[in-house]
């Protein structure tokens, strides 16, 4: 498991690569709720969070409703802020 942990693939999300620990805990607790599509390709990753989540975190997973597009860019953009001003202020 240790190679697949460091492997990146590109997000159709973000629009740039991301690795796997990125995708196992964008939604906080829980995965991507794209994970499976992305992954599959590469290794068993249903499987692999079956083992990992909690029954009670692997029902939430699976039933969890995805954000819209316009929420999720929303989110995005205000936890970008915090990072822009830090290199405003670096330079």
């Amino acid at each position: 498991m240790g190679t697949q942990m460091e492997a990146s693939i590109r997000c159709p999300r973000l629009g740039g690569e991301a690795p796997l620990t990125y995708c196992l805990q964008e939604a906080g607790d829980l995965p991507c709720h794209r994970i499976v599509v992305c992954w599959q390709a590469f290794f068993p990753v249903e499987a692999h969070l079956r083992k990992v989540l909690s029954p009670q975190k692997w029902e939430r997973f699976v039933n969890r409703k995805p954000k819209d597009k316009i929420a999720s860019l929303i989110e995005l953009a205000e936890a970008a802020k915090p990072i822009s001003s830090r290199q405003q202020r670096v330079q």
